[in-house]
């Protein structure tokens, strides 16, 4: 290997050049780091499961793979051997043409831009591989493809015809010199001796390479050619060209972690909770738990598993030890948990620790588990910096099985960043991470590389809406091309939603095959020409219900045993009148009790918690408000002390907490998943009937005292009492304005209607025996309700219809296509893309359907004297003085940054963003890490400020209020 073999013209060509100074690196050693690189991350880096996604289609298997990736990653870059590259740097333009070639002076980069490197080269392998083994132009470019990708984007079929009619930026035009020519085949006859695949290149010339092994591949010699561009591992000294171990010192210095290898899960359910969850020692598993983990054991590894079970039923350590078995059993290296939010990605994120703590490892030598939380705020998460310091968790049984070892977590620093999060063995982050594999978005590849060769649970999925819905199952059906066991998660799902998800998965497993015709629903705006047989995933299954892929593409169907945990939740009603309700709760919390009330709005959240407070501080009733619109550290509390006065009460006991004899908690949506609080009595909005059974999960939901005697003597039987109906007379009644903006109208009549009945006759509902029947009819194709509120339904149903093609219509433009057929290259995979897609505000807005994304501000205190501080009330950082002439150093710069609000959507404008840009617009902050291109509100402080025509105001307690001003 290296320059002894080559020509003194081939040796010229040039691959790197320093920003600073006139050191170079040779395009031949460039590529041979950019192979040694991605032999090392074949043979201990990419989990058996990636590596079998990419070999199977390969005759000689994964000895083959590790060649195919290694050549490829060996002539990745062969179109920087072009004029249209060489040009860019002078001095090295000039030693390679006085090897003989000979190129411009300067070419114009719009000219330039059309033979781009990439791109060159995969029309320059193409050429090669026709010209000198014999393929044709569809056996080459399903390899070729992944050179011109190699940058983050595949070249469109139109970018190629742009660069083949300029061969003279290629160097190929007949008029070129014939050494161009000449430098380029050799390059490449040299790399395919120098990588082994000469004796390889006949056999492969039939392959039919997958597109899932295609983007995957291409991920993989993007990140060996971003490893071996980085000058401190990969120098541009000329004295280590060319030596073996240039490699080697380089792989040492990143110390990349080798992937996580499972060990058979062989103990029952109940050995798995206590041994992995910290449970007492004979805890009994729950009939869903045991049922999870029993159907990964026997269901094809390469499939789907949604399991549907109430709240407060194990689901999240059921999903987790299932996800051992499959990990076991389809050589998966690592697992990624996605969860609606980022306060639900921080809670789960502590949870999967104390998981991964316990966790054993068929390589117990093999040093930290590297561990990633993946959302735009996940610096500010104090375990997850803690791992980037290093951070040793948990005990785990040592090889042998005698004696404890401790298990070591850490957060890689090469894995971290926007672009890299996901290549983490361990990830736990918000949705989004997911739906961004569906997006067309540059480098989506190294997302769907970093998916591969893991397990994927999906949490809380009857929270993604339709809009959401279209990249999901989108994502579902790539994950299923590169046979990724994939755990759905959720209360209970309609279904029609249940059988999308397990169609779409099964259209990745089996691309082009047909499925059964999709059954018609009230979404559907024509009526079907004659009745369709009712799928099976839309029958009545049961509940809790576990479904999994079945062989021949037939779905295995289980129900389990209810747990015992039942509530029987009487339901009432109340006029939207805050003095009714103030009257309900002063009557009914006279002798003590915990309510919870839940709205759907902040708005409404404030105007209730005003009005209560003024009403119930003479019974000695407190009263709390939970919602979004808090600075980050006050959330983080607020959640916080909702745990440990209204959570279960071994875990108040832990806390050293005392739930309050008397209170009432005005919440918006954030109580209603994802928080283990229990209260004595519900009072809720009107919502969609899955959310409301949802909040319902909120009530009595652990046993306190036998038979609940240990609640206040009145509030002993459940109760939710509806209001939100701005009047019960009408038919059908109409739902307040607020609740119609969120949730529209058509989901909340459909609701009402299939809890009319209950209503009128003062019954009950029961948990969990309910859950399913209300969910399916709301969501179901009959019509529901009294006759009289048929015209009513029937307009909202339209309106949703409309709203319901609008969404899938948009949601369409900038989503990923599907998976092609075996040996169809993914040329223009990414046309039309969006660019970069990081989580933040805009590219949350990509995969997520809201009129607007939230602006989002950093908050400061001004002092009466104009003086900038912290908050004061920050139990760290808080009341520092912040100067606006400097750049605030890293502690302080850190503190002002986990300072964020999320602004109301009537301030998520221009207008607004103007003003903050122009109030605050202080040059030596954009230096900051923490702060560059971030906005800055500042309150005074009393917490009051102005924006936009709005008067604010901020209260450590009660979060973000917004009036109009006069």
């Amino acid at each position: 290997m290296g320059v002894r073999s080559l020509s003194d013209a081939a040796a010229s060509v040039w691959a790197k050049s320093p920003r600073q100074g006139l050191g170079w690196l040779p395009l031949w050693q460039h590529l041979s780091d950019s192979a040694a690189v991605a032999a090392r991350l074949w043979d201990e880096w990419l989990p058996a499961a990636t590596r079998e996604t990419i070999s199977k289609a390969l005759p000689g298997g994964v000895d083959d793979g590790r060649r195919l990736v290694r050549w490829l990653a060996g002539v990745h870059d062969i179109g920087k051997a072009t004029p249209a590259f060489a040009v860019q740097v002078p001095f090295l333009a000039e030693r390679m043409r006085r090897e003989g070639l000979s190129m411009p002076d300067a070419i114009a980069y719009q000219e330039r831009k059309l033979a781009m490197h990439a791109t060159a080269g995969q029309l320059l392998l193409e050429e090669w591989l026709r010209e000198s083994h014999g393929w044709d132009l569809s056996q080459a470019r399903q390899f070729s493809v992944i050179v011109g990708g190699h940058h983050g984007v595949p070249p469109s079929a139109a970018g190629l015809g742009d660069a083949q009619d300029r061969p003279a930026l290629l160097g190929t035009a007949q008029v070129s010199p014939a050494q161009w020519r000449s430098v380029q085949r050799e390059l490449m006859d040299w790399a395919a001796a120098t990588f082994e695949v000469n004796d390889r290149l006949p056999e492969w010339r039939f392959v039919r390479l997958s597109q899932a092994a295609q983007v995957i591949v291409t991920g993989l010699i993007i990140v060996a050619d971003w490893v071996a561009s980085n000058e401190e591992l990969f120098s541009y000294d000329e004295a280590t060209f060319g030596l073996a171990e240039r490699a080697d010192t380089a792989w040492a210095e990143l110390d990349l972690p080798t992937p996580w290898r499972a060990v058979a899960a062989d103990e029952s359910m109940d050995e798995l909770l206590s041994s992995r969850f910290g449970l007492a020692v004979g805890v009994v598993a729950r009939p869903v738990q045991v049922r999870a983990v029993e159907l990964a054991r026997r269901m094809p590894t390469a499939g789907v598993l949604i399991v549907e079970a109430p709240m407060g039923e194990g689901k999240t350590e059921a999903a987790l030890a299932a996800a051992e078995v499959l990990a076991e059993r389809s050589g998966a290296g690592g697992c990624f948990v996605a969860l609606p939010t980022r306060a639900t990605s921080d809670a789960m994120f502590h949870r999967v620790l104390t998981w991964l703590g316990q966790l054993p490892d068929a390589d117990p030598g093999r040093g930290a588990l590297p561990v990633t939380l993946a959302h735009g705020k996940a610096r500010f998460n104090d375990d997850y910096r803690s791992l980037m310091r290093g951070r040793v968790v948990g005990v785990a049984q040592d090889a042998a099985g005698g004696g404890h070892r401790e298990r070591e977590l850490a957060a890689h620093q090469w894995l971290t960043g926007r672009k890299k999060a996901m290549l983490s063995s361990f990830v736990v982050g918000t949705i989004d991470q997911l739906l961004f594999a569906a997006l067309k978005s540059r480098h989506v590849a190294l997302r769907h590389l970093g998916l591969a060769g893991k397990v994927v649970i999906i949490d809380e999925a009857h929270a993604y809406d339709v809009y959401m819905g279209q990249y999901l199952d989108r994502a579902l059906e790539w994950l299923a091309a590169y046979g990724v066991p994939t755990i759905i998660l959720s209360a209970t799902l309609p279904a029609k939603r249940r059988r999308e998800l397990v169609e779409a998965y099964e259209r990745g497993r089996n691309p082009g095959a047909e499925l059964a015709p999709r059954r018609r629903s009230w979404r559907d705006s024509a009526p079907a020409a004659s009745p369709a047989p009712v799928h099976p995933l839309e029958q009545e299954i049961g509940y809790p219900v576990l479904v999994a892929s079945g062989p021949a593409g037939v779905p295995l169907v289980e129900t389990a045993e209810p747990s015992g945990r039942e509530t029987a939740v009487v339901l009432e009603r109340i006029e939207d009148d805050l003095p009714a309700l103030a009257q309900l709760l002063g009557r009914d919390l006279h002798a003590g009790g915990c309510a919870l009330v839940i709205c759907n709005t902040v708005r409404r959240v404030h105007e209730t918690a005003e009005t209560l407070r003024e009403a119930l501080a003479p019974a000695g009733i407190d009263v709390s408000v939970a919602h979004s619109r808090f600075l980050a550290p006050d959330r983080a509390a607020k959640d916080q002390w909702l745990r440990d006065h209204f959570g279960p009460p071994d875990h108040c006991a832990v806390a050293g907490t005392v739930r309050p004899s008397s209170h009432v908690v005005v919440a918006s949506q954030v109580a209603e998943q994802s928080l283990d609080i229990d209260f004595d009595l519900l009072v809720t909005d009107l919502a969609p009937a899955d959310l409301l059974l949802q909040r319902m999960g909120r009530l009595h939901r652990h046993p306190r005292g036998k038979d609940q005697q240990d609640r206040p003597q009145a509030l002993q039987q459940a109760r939710c009492v509806l209001r939100g109906v701005a009047d019960w007379s009408t038919q059908p009644p109409q739902p307040v304005a607020g609740s119609v903006r969120v949730y529209q109208a058509h989901p909340l009549l459909r609701s009402l209607a299939v809890l009319h009945e209950t209503l009128e006759q003062g019954g009950q509902i029961n948990l969990p025996a309910d859950i399913a029947p209300l969910v399916q009819t709301a969501y179901g194709d009959s019509p529901i309700g009294p006759p009289d509120w048929g015209a009513s339904m029937a307009e909202a149903q339209h309106r949703h219809q409309e709203l319901y093609a609008e969404k899938e219509r948009r949601a369409r433009t900038f989503r990923l296509g599907g998976v092609g057929d075996d040996g169809e290259p993914i040329v223009g995979w990414l046309d039309a893309n969006v660019g970069d897609a990081d989580d933040d505000r805009r590219g949350r807005a990509q995969v997520r359907d809201t009129p607007a994304e939230s602006v989002e501000v950093h908050v400061l205190v001004r002092r009466l004297d104009g003086t900038l501080i912290t908050p004061p009330w920050l139990l760290s950082g808080g009341g520092k003085e912040v100067s606006t002439e400097r750049t605030p150093d890293g502690f302080l710069g850190r503190t002002i940054a986990s300072c964020t609000l999320s602004l109301p959507i009537e301030l998520s404008t221009e207008e607004a963003i103007e003003e903050l840009e122009r109030r605050n617009d202080y040059e030596a902050w954009q230096h900051s890490p923490w702060l560059t291109g971030q906005l800055i509100l500042d309150i005074d402080e009393q917490g009051h400020a102005e924006l936009a025509g709005y008067q604010l105001h901020y209260d450590r307690l009660d979060g973000l209020a917004l009036g109009r001003t006069q």
